[in-house]
């Protein structure tokens, strides 16, 4: 093991890339985990960090958590690796299991996979096999929406409505439509809920008639969008979706790789807004980032067009070496059994309900926005003006630095130029939550009074 100055000096970071990170300005201050345990990581110089975003909205179960970790040990000592091609494994077929009791409606079908973007990648190659399986191979368009992100590879760069994650790969794949998302705070409508009727939602079977519905294969979509800052669906949003796919023909896929496990209070974001899609993506939280896990959910419906004879070659041609390992289904059993028995998803209600109460007591500071978020996912959106809405110059990024001077008083979170978001482990106590919204009410206060000098 290398000394710790060692592993910060920068002859041996710089061979190093993380992400979305640019090397040259990480490698000035370099933040190195050495451990963690339950809501706090430990850094190589043994300084203390509150983790008020689950690593990476992941860690749902919490670090260090024995009965995960036990579960990956013992299947170490019994199988780490099945051939993909030709088997499965006992914990993987129980993971399945386990996983359709939990999915909403008939979502019973289910393929592991072993992250967020393979799930993404691989509900919209389901999309397009089943649409070409069952009569309809002209549909082949996805619509997705701006803001939206849903993973790194090709196609999933494609859905994503995010400029700042994809300009520089354009042009990305052909068939990709874009809508606005529903940011009520900020409506591109310039309209006012409840009065709007949910118009963002009619303007998708807009798209849909002026592109052709016999052309359109799917519509995915974040129930709660994360790079826009935490963007939450007004009610009625979701069913009306789900009512305009269904009339078209049309895939409803949610992209629940951040808001499943837990996050919002149940299992899946599906059942927090009384709308099911026809196939469900998981990720992050579905092992808690003990080991990478992902996997897509779906109907009953469409799994029977993927069922035939050997010779019609109507299986999903879909396939990835680490989907169903062994060792990642230990793991989401594990993580599964701990949300489940220690009801993590009504202590998600309860410690997100006083998350965004003291998030309203920033409001005092007159830069507060916008309060949103769900279950144990808070967004708050820093403006100049709340009475007008203006928001700050470009240049002065007052999330970025209040999210800076939070993470130098020791709390990691979510940080963009214009808000801060937070998702702790479900597992966080009243005591640590406490803290967590101390420094960050400190680290607000100083950047207002930093910024107003």
């Amino acid at each position: 093991m290398m000394n710790t100055e060692l592993l910060t000096a920068p002859e041996s970071l710089r061979r190093l890339v993380l992400d979305l990170r640019q090397m040259e300005t990480f490698i000035e201050d370099p933040l190195v985990i050495r451990k963690a345990d339950g809501v706090w990581y430990e850094d190589v110089n043994g300084r203390r960090i509150l983790d008020g975003l689950s690593g990476i909205f992941t860690v749902n179960a919490g670090h260090g958590n024995r009965r995960i970790i036990e579960a990956i040990k013992a299947q170490l000592d019994t199988l780490a690796f099945a051939p993909p091609l030709h088997a499965t494994s006992p914990p993987a077929i129980e993971l399945v299991q386990r996983l359709a009791e939990v999915t909403p409606e008939d979502l019973n079908t289910i393929k592991l996979l072993s992250g967020g973007s393979e799930a993404t990648e691989a509900a919209m190659k389901l999309a397009r096999q089943y649409h070409r399986q069952t009569g309809n191979p002209g549909k082949f368009k996805v619509i997705s929406r701006f803001h939206g992100y849903h993973g790194a590879t090709m196609g999933a760069l494609s859905a994503t409505g995010t400029r700042r994650r994809k300009t520089m790969f354009e042009p990305t794949l052909h068939g990709f439509l874009h809508v606005h998302p529903p940011t009520c705070y900020r409506c591109p409508y310039e309209k006012t809920f409840p009065d709007c009727e949910v118009f963002c939602a009619r303007t998708v079977e807009d798209l849909i008639e002026l592109e052709g519905a016999e052309t359109i294969a799917a519509l995915i979509l974040e129930p709660v969008g994360n790079t826009g800052g935490i963007i939450m669906p007004p009610q009625g949003y979701l069913p009306e979706l789900r009512d305009i796919c269904d009339r078209h023909g049309i895939l409803l896929i949610y992209d629940e790789i951040i808001t499943g496990f837990g996050r919002t209070g149940n299992m899946f974001a599906a059942q927090t807004f009384e709308a099911t899609p026809d196939i469900l993506c998981m990720g992050k939280g579905m092992s808690s980032g003990y080991v990478p896990l992902a996997g897509i959910a779906f109907r009953d419906a469409i799994a029977s067009a993927f069922l035939g004879r050997e010779e019609d070659e109507v299986e999903f041609s879909h396939g990835h070496t680490f989907g169903g390992n062994p060792l990642a289904a230990a793991a989401g059993l594990a993580n599964l059994a701990e949300i489940r028995e220690r009801d993590l998803c009504a202590r998600a209600r309860e410690t997100g309900a006083y998350v965004r109460q003291r998030l309203e007591e920033l409001r005092e500071y007159g830069i507060v926005g916008d309060i949103r978020g769900c279950g144990l996912l808070a967004g708050v959106e820093f403006v100049e003006d709340p009475d007008t809405r203006t928001p700050f110059d470009p240049s002065v990024k007052f999330g970025v630095q209040a999210g800076r001077a939070a993470l130098g008083k020791g709390l990691l979170t979510r940080f963009d130029p214009n808000w801060i978001a937070l998702a702790p482990p479900l597992v966080i106590t009243r005591e640590a939550t406490d803290l967590m919204m101390d420094i960050l009410s400190d680290s607000i206060r100083e950047t207002v009074k930093r910024i107003r000098a």
